[in-house]
C-alpha cells in the first residue's frame, strides 16, 4: 500500500503529489521488517500508509538572528540613550495595545455567544414545551437541528472558503510560529475576522467546542499586527513602530499576544505567561515575561471591565475570564491525605481517556486528509456534526427521566420541564440544552444529588465522541471546554461513586464538585499534556489554591500515562502537518552524526563582489529556492572551495535589485541616496518575488558590491561537530542558517531547519523522514 501524499495543508489548498518510499530508512543500519502481501492483508500493517514519514518543504523559518551588517551599525551608532529609551517604552506600549485589544476581542466573543445561544435557546424550549403538551416533539427536534445546523454552516463556510487557515483552534500554528517556522498567512487580519466570526457561530451552532482556543491565536494576530504599525492586507501604513518590523521583534510580541489570549480566556495572567513560556517562545528573558505578564494583566481587566458594563454592574471586576469556574468555598475545599492515591489513580484515567481521544482524532485526521478535502466537502460534514449534536442531544433528554425538583436557588439557565411533574426539570438537559461552559459550571457547584449516575455516565459517554468528532473540523473551535467538560462529568460520576461504595461514610465524601474538578483537570490534562501552565491556569480559574497540589499530581500523572501511549493533540496535529518542528533536545542517540552528514551540499555561494546576471539567475532557478547565501572570497586562479566572508539572505538580495544599488551606477550618480536599514523594513515582511522585478540587459552585465549588506560573522560550525551540538546552538539562537566550514574557513555546506528536523527517535533507533514539496 503506497503512501498516499495528499493533503490538505494549513496554508493553501495546493495538494500536489510528492510520492513516498515505503519504508523509513534506518540510521543505525539496523533493516526495518518488511511485510510480505499476504501479512498485510492478514495483519494491518505496523505503518500507516500516509504522510507523517515525510517532511514539507514548503515552510519557511523566521529569521530571529540580528544581522549585523554596516548599516545596522551605523543605525546604532546614530541612536541616543535617549532613542534606546523611547524603543523600550515603545515595547510596553506595543504590550499594552495587545492586551487591549485582545480584551475587547474576547468581550465581543462573549458578549455575542450569550445574546446568541441565548435566542436560540430560548426559541427551542418554547417550542418544546408547546409541543410536550400537544404532542408532535419531532418537530421541535427538527427546528434544534436546523438551526444548529444553518449557524454552523455560517461559519464553516467562511473558514472552508475564505481563510482554511482559520480551522481549528489555531495552537498548533502558533506553537510552529513560535519555534520558529513561517506558516503561511497564520497572522494575517483576514485570519482573525473568520477566526472570530467562526468560534461564534461553532459555541452558538451547538457544537462539542470551546471558545477558549482560537482566543490564544486572535491574541497572536493582533500582536502582530500592532506591533509592526500597518496592516499590509488594508495597504495602510501608520509610520509607527517601524523599528518593530523584523521577525526577532515580531515574535517576541506574538508570544505576548498568545499570553494575552489566555489570560482573557481563562481570567489567568500568570497562567498566560507560563503557557507563552511552556508551549512556545524558544527564546526567553526577563524583560520579555515581565512585558508579557504586562499583556496579560491588561487583557483581564480590559475584559473584566467590559463585561462589567455589560452586566449592568460597572466597575466591579469580580469575574475575570471567558470562562470562570466560579469559587470554590467553605466545606467543599478540604481534601484528605487518603484521598491523595484516589487523585493519581483519576490522573490515570484521564491520562488514559486522554490518549484514546487522541488516537480517535489521529485516524479521523487522516481520514479528513485523504477523502474531506474540498471546501464544499468539509461544510457538509461540519453542518452534519452540528445535526448530529443535536439530534443525539435531542434523544439523550427526550429517553432520561431524571427529574429533579427546581430548587428556590434555581441556578438552571434554560430548565426543560418534559415530561417531568410540575416543579421539576430535566437534570440530563442541564448538561446538554446549555453552552458548554454554563454546563461545566453546574457540574462543579450543583448540589449533591442533583444528577443521577447513569445521566453522567451517558452523558460522558456521548459527549467524549462528538467532541473528538468535532476537532478538526473546518471550523474555528477549541478543544478545552470540552475537554474539561468530559471529565467534569466522569469526574462527578466518580465522587458520587465513592459514596455509593462506602455508604456508612457518605459524609466524608460530601462534595461530588470537588471529583468533577480534578476529572477536569485530568482529562484537559491527557488530551493535551500541558502541565504547569494548566495547574495555574486551572488554580487561578478556581479561585483557590488549596487544590494547587492536587491538581499538579492529576495532571503530572495524566501526562506520564498519556505520553507512554501517544502524543498531545496539538503535537499529532503538527507531525500530520509534516511541519519541521524543533523540539527542546536533539534525539537522544544521535551524538555518532556529525554536521557534515546532516548538512544540504553543494552550497550555492556568491562572490563579494558579484554580477547582477549572475544573482538574478541564482534567484530565479526554481528548482533550488534558497533563502541564504553564503558570500565567499575566490581564491585567484585555485579550483578549491572559497573562503567565508559573510551571509547574505534572498530577501536583502531583492531589495537591493529593486533599489538598484549596483556599482556602476553609484559612480555615476553622485546624487542616488545611499540604502538605509528602513528601506528593508518597509519590504516586510512581503518580499516582492523575483520574477516582478525587471531588470534590463546591460544591467545583467553591471556588478553589485554586498559587503555592507551582508552579515559579516554569520555562525559557523566544523564539519565534525556533532548533531546535538549543531542542533543546540540553531535552537537555542534561532537561526535559519548555519554555516559548516572546514579547517581553512571554507563553506562545505548549510545546515537550515529540515536538515536538523528529519532526524526522530524511532521504534527502531534513529529515524530519518523523506523530504517532500507536499
Amino acid at each position: 500500500m503506497a503512501n498516499i501524499t495528499k493533503k490538505v495543508s494549513w496554508s493553501s489548498r495546493a495538494d500536489e503529489s510528492g510520492a513516498a518510499g515505503e519504508g523509513t530508512p534506518l540510521l543505525n543500519g539496523s533493516e526495518q521488517p518488511r511485510l510480505s502481501r499476504q501479512d498485510s492483508i492478514k495483519g494491518r500493517p505496523k505503518e500507516i500508509p500516509h504522510n507523517e514519514k515525510l517532511l514539507s518543504l514548503k515552510y519557511e523559518s523566521l529569521d530571529y538572528d540580528n544581522i549585523e551588517n554596516q548599516l545596522f551599525l551605523e543605525e546604532e551608532r546614530r541612536m541616543s540613550y535617549l532613542g534606546f529609551r523611547c524603543l523600550e517604552i515603545s515595547r510596553w506600549v506595543v504590550c499594552g495595545w495587545i492586551g487591549f485589544l485582545t480584551g475587547l476581542i474576547a468581550c465581543f466573543i462573549d458578549i455575542a455567544v450569550e445574546e446568541l445561544a441565548g435566542f436560540k435557546y430560548q426559541v427551542v424550549k418554547e417550542n418544546i414545551e408547546k409541543f410536550t403538551e400537544v404532542g408532535g416533539l419531532s418537530i421541535s427536534l427538527l427546528l434544534w437541528a436546523v438551526l444548529n445546523a444553518a449557524i454552523v454552516m455560517v461559519g464553516a463556510i467562511i473558514v472552508a472558503y475564505f481563510e482554511p487557515i482559520a480551522a481549528g483552534s489555531g495552537i498548533p500554528q502558533i506553537k510552529c510560529y513560535l519555534n520558529g517556522i513561517k506558516i503561511p498567512r497564520v497572522v494575517r487580519l483576514k485570519t482573525l475576522v473568520v477566526k472570530v466570526c467562526g468560534v461564534i457561530c461553532s459555541v452558538v451552532g451547538g457544537l462539542a467546542v470551546g471558545k477558549e482556543g482560537p482566543m490564544i491565536h486572535s491574541g497572536a494576530v493582533v500582536a502582530a499586527g500592532v506591533s509592526q504599525g500597518r496592516s499590509t492586507s488594508l495597504k495602510k501604513d501608520f509610520k509607527i513602530f517601524e523599528y518593530f518590523r523584523r521577525d526577532t521583534e515580531k515574535r517576541d510580541f506574538v508570544s505576548a499576544g498568545a499570553a494575552a489570549g489566555v489570560s482573557a480566556a481563562f481570567g489567568a495572567p500568570v497562567g498566560g505567561v507560563l503557557f507563552s513560556l511552556e508551549e512556545g517562545a524558544s527564546f526567553w528573558n526577563q524583560m520579555l515575561t515581565w512585558r508579557i505578564f504586562f499583556a496579560s494583566m491588561i487583557s483581564t481587566f480590559t475584559l473584566n471591565f467590559f463585561l462589567s458594563i455589560y452586566h449592568k454592574n460597572t466597575g466591579d471586576l469580580s469575574s475575570p475570564g471567558l470562562i470562570n469556574f466560579g469559587r470554590f468555598e467553605g466545606d467543599s475545599v478540604a481534601y484528605n491525605l487518603y484521598e491523595i492515591p484516589l487523585f493519581i489513580l483519576m490522573g490515570a484515567i484521564g491520562g488514559l481517556l486522554g490518549a484514546l481521544f487522541n488516537i480517535l482524532n489521529y485516524w479521523l485526521t487522516i481520514f479528513r486528509i485523504r477523502y474531506v478535502h474540498r471546501p464544499c466537502l468539509q461544510v457538509m460534514e461540519a453542518m452534519l456534526v452540528a445535526a448530529v449534536t443535536a439530534t443525539v442531544s435531542f434523544t439523550m433528554i427526550y429517553f432520561s427521566n431524571d427529574c429533579q425538583p427546581l430548587g428556590p436557588e434555581h441556578a438552571e439557565e434554560y430548565p426543560l420541564q418534559l415530561f417531568c411533574a410540575d416543579g421539576e426539570y430535566n437534570s440530563m438537559a442541564t448538561a446538554f440544552f446549555n453552552t458548554p461552559e454554563r454546563s461545566v459550571r453546574s457540574l462543579f457547584h450543583n448540589q449533591a444529588g442533583t444528577y443521577n449516575p447513569l445521566t453522567l455516565g451517558l452523558f460522558t459517554l456521548t459527549y467524549f465522541f462528538l467532541a473528538c468528532w468535532t476537532y478538526g473540523l473546518a471550523v474555528s473551535a477549541g478543544v478545552f471546554i470540552p475537554s474539561l467538560l468530559i471529565g467534569a462529568a466522569w469526574g462527578r460520576l466518580f465522587g458520587i461513586l465513592l459514596a455509593y461504595i462506602t455508604p456508612n461514610s457518605a459524609a466524608k465524601w460530601a462534595d461530588p464538585g470537588k471529583y468533577a474538578l480534578i476529572g477536569a483537570a485530568a482529562q484537559l490534562g491527557g488530551i493535551v499534556r500541558m502541565t504547569l501552565s494548566l495547574t495555574v491556569i486551572m488554580v487561578e480559574a478556581t479561585g483557590n489554591v488549596t487544590y494547587g497540589f492536587p491538581i499538579m499530581l492529576v495532571l503530572m500523572t495524566a501526562k506520564i500515562v498519556g505520553d507512554y501511549i501517544v502524543e498531545g493533540l496539538y503535537d499529532i496535529h503538527i507531525k500530520l502537518q509534516s511541519v519541521p518542528f524543533l523540539h527542546w533536545e536533539a534525539p537522544a542517540t544521535s551524538h555518532w552524526l556529525t554536521a557534515r552528514e546532516v548538512m544540504s551540499s553543494p552550497v550555492t555561494c556568491l562572490n563579494r563582489i558579484e554580477k547582477v546576471g549572475t544573482i538574478v539567475d541564482t534567484l530565479s532557478n526554481t528548482s533550488t529556492k534558497h533563502n541564504g547565501f553564503p558570500v565567499v572570497v575566490q581564491v585567484l586562479g585555485n579550483e578549491e572551495p572559497a573562503k567565508l566572508c559573510g551571509l547574505i539572505l534572498r530577501s536583502q538580495l531583492i531589495v537591493l535589485l529593486k533599489h538598484k544599488v549596483f556599482v556602476e551606477l553609484a559612480r555615476s550618480r553622485l546624487t542616488h541616496r545611499k540604502l538605509q536599514l528602513k528601506d528593508f523594513r518597509d519590504a516586510y515582511p512581503r518580499f516582492p518575488p523575483i520574477q516582478s522585478i525587471h531588470v534590463s540587459q546591460d544591467e545583467r552585465e553591471c556588478m553589485m558590491d554586498l559587503t555592507e549588506f551582508m552579515n559579516p560573522t554569520p555562525y559557523t560550525v566544523p564539519q565534525e561537530t556533532s548533531l546535538p551540538r549543531v542542533f543546540k546552538l540553531f535552537r537555542a539562537l534561532g537561526l535559519r542558517h548555519l554555516v559548516v566550514v572546514d579547517d581553512e574557513n571554507r563553506v562545505v555546506g548549510l545546515v537550515t531547519r529540515k536538515d536538523l528536523a528529519r532526524y526522530h527517535l524511532g521504534k527502531h533507533g534513529l529515524e530519518e523522514l523523506q523530504l517532500a514539496q507536499t
